[in-house]
């Protein structure tokens, strides 16, 4: 059972995720705050497997709530909300660690198969978001990685389906290859890139420009 704890100041939103995430039959909803004050000792107390954390929050906002539980609970998984597209709030949020990035216009199913899609190492993110941090990332110092020609032809299509912010599902899907098959190599990718996440690794792939050949 995954235990979803949620982060948003509009008690509407509160209420609708909390009804959504209740309706799963594999999620439990923990809890709804307004800001992140507290944060440490909600988190703590709550054990949340993944979090859906809105920016735009009075007191402690949600970028810098990321930071804390990064630093404090790196094994909770972290879902960014916003209504936001700007570039730099997109760059901070992912470069705070943030696994996974929704406007909060997402339709509800996509929501819940991004909490899924972040459990198994996923980087959830519509394709707005990929192209905002492309744009961050042209005014950002490159990162050194090896040469793309590192990666296999089958890990760039697979990489290729990752930037474009589909779940390893639906990757498996488009490409008519088992579930088990992506996962694999997915895992090489990270190894080759030097990433940990497939955040990182759509950062790198859009940054580097590697599917471009």
């Amino acid at each position: 059972m995954m235990k979803v704890l949620v982060y948003d100041d509009n008690i509407g939103r509160q209420d609708a995720l909390m009804y959504l995430i209740k309706e799963q039959e594999d999620m439990h909803f923990l809890a709804a705050f307004r800001n992140c004050n507290n944060v440490l000792e909600e988190v703590e107390k709550l054990a949340p497997d993944v979090i859906l954390m809105d920016i735009d929050m009075p007191g402690i906002n949600g970028i810098e709530g990321l930071k804390l539980i990064r630093k404090n609970f790196p094994q909770v998984m972290i879902i960014m909300q916003t209504v936001f597209e700007e570039d730099e709030v997109i760059f901070e949020a992912i470069q705070a660690g943030a696994h996974g990035y929704f406007l909060k216009s997402t339709p509800p199913q996509k929501l819940i198969e991004g909490i899924k899609e972040v459990l198994e190492g996923g980087a959830p993110m519509t394709a707005i978001v990929a192209r905002k941090v492309l744009e961050s990332f042209r005014h950002k110092e490159a990162y050194a990685i090896h040469d793309k020609s590192e990666l296999t032809d089958a890990e760039l299509r697979i990489l290729s389906e990752l930037v474009k912010g589909l779940s390893y599902k639906m990757i498996a899907e488009n490409l008519n290859i088992s579930y088990h098959t992506v996962n694999g190599h997915i895992k090489k990718i990270y190894e080759k890139l030097h990433v940990n996440s497939a955040t990182e690794a759509v950062i790198k792939a859009i940054d580097k420009n590697l599917l471009s050949r």
